[in-house]
């Protein structure tokens, strides 16, 4: 079968809202990380988040939106969704075509909208509008209906690493000859219910987050969508093409509900089963865009699997510094950066570190360079364990 091509991509950070201002925010070393403005939470004045300074109002304006329960999780996500078909060129017929499939991830869905659903089972007898907006599916059902998509939709939640899983499951989807392309991604926006549990967890930084630095101290949360159209180059030939998806596993430690173990075996696993299905050797990898989130355990247990597999680790940075840890959306959002790596034949610094981690030593790509990029390594590794590694090649 012929190898699978990402076709369009389409993405909305707290560093842009395409794809060109997400690449030159990446180039400029620009935190989008910052004192959250739109978003009501009373860590406002304490905690910096990763928000998209677009209102709600603002975004239905975009789209040309105007229903009433519609979530934030959903509009960004329509902005990136739509942004992908376009930039894929794909008609309104290839969208709803049977053979079609669209997987989104999230984790947050419609919890954003949980102080309304609150507020209208108190005051109301009949049933609250953003009841159907609070189910985890009803992104991908939002998507479903407005573009009659007919072919394999689903909804991926396994945190942190959900939208690679989304892309995982949407090549496997096109490799068994269910859907000849697939709308794969994830999106995610900020929401009390996240919010108040990653800060029960202790595990919130009240800085700019510093991801492999010894003084880390936590994780920012942010909000993102990013969707890619994956095909076979046989079905899109004379279209363009961005990079190949080549390789993609996942894999679980099973050590503990919302940590990684020690010595990093589940993110090893991934990884190194990645490589084989790319038939690639870890010497091959160019770059690694690593899960990096800042927190003492994730980022301890990541460089010891990375020293593991590559031995001496390749060019690798977390993006998360310029986003803030997105969630749903952030393997998405990852794959978009790591594919913008190869199409320029680029490499992304990361900001904010200063000090290595005293038991591996390992330091980050501090600078933007230009350098001959043939594959990436993007990371993604979740709660319970839950992790997955996606290798995007040259074409």
């Amino acid at each position: 079968m012929s190898r699978i091509v990402v076709t369009g991509i389409g993405i909305i950070s707290a560093i842009g809202d395409s794809l060109e201002s997400n690449r030159s925010s990446l180039q400029k070393k620009v935190c989008g990380i910052s004192t959250v403005e739109l978003f009501q939470t009373r860590y406002a004045a304490i905690l910096p988040f990763g928000e998209i300074k677009y209102t709600n109002e603002s975004l239905k304006q975009q789209l040309n939106v105007n229903t009433l329960n519609v979530t934030r999780t959903s509009l960004l996500a329509q902005h990136a969704f739509e942004q992908a078909i376009r930039d894929s060129a794909l008609t309104a017929a290839e969208v709803s075509s049977f053979d079609t499939a669209f997987i989104n991830a999230t984790t947050v869905g419609g919890m954003c909208l949980t102080d309304e659903l609150y507020r209208d089972a108190n005051n109301q007898s009949d049933h609250s509008p953003y009841v159907t907006s609070y189910d985890l599916a009803s992104v991908a059902i939002y998507l479903q209906e407005l573009h009659n998509i007919q072919g394999i939709c689903n909804t991926i939640n396994t945190a942190c690493s959900s939208s690679a899983n989304a892309i995982m499951y949407g090549a496997r989807l096109i490799k068994q000859g269910k859907a000849k392309r697939a709308i794969v991604g994830g999106t995610d926006s900020l929401a009390k219910f996240t919010i108040n549990g990653f800060n029960a967890l202790h595990i919130l930084s009240p800085e700019k987050c510093k991801p492999f630095d010894q003084n880390r101290s936590g994780l920012n949360l942010g909000e993102a969508a990013a969707f890619l159209v994956l095909e076979t180059e046989e079905n899109c030939k004379g279209k363009k093409a961005y990079a190949v998806l080549s390789g993609y596993a996942n894999a679980n430690d099973a050590y503990h509900a919302s940590a990684l173990s020690d010595t990093g075996d589940g993110p090893y696993e991934a990884m190194k089963q990645a490589l084989n299905v790319a038939n690639l050797k870890a010497s091959d990898i160019s770059f690694v865009n690593a899960h990096g989130t800042g927190t003492e355990n994730n980022d301890k247990a990541e460089s010891f699997a990375m020293q593991r597999i590559f031995h001496t680790p390749p060019p690798f940075a977390s993006s998360k510094s310029n986003t803030g840890h997105t969630l749903g959306a952030a393997a998405a959002i990852e794959a978009v950066y790591s594919i913008l790596s190869i199409t320029h034949q680029e490499l992304y610094p990361e900001i904010n570190f200063e000090v290595p981690i005293e038991e591996t030593g390992l330091i980050p790509l501090q600078t933007f360079r230009q350098a001959p990029v043939k594959h990436v390594m993007s990371n993604s590794f979740g709660f319970a364990g839950n992790c997955s590694s996606l290798i995007f090649s040259s074409l």
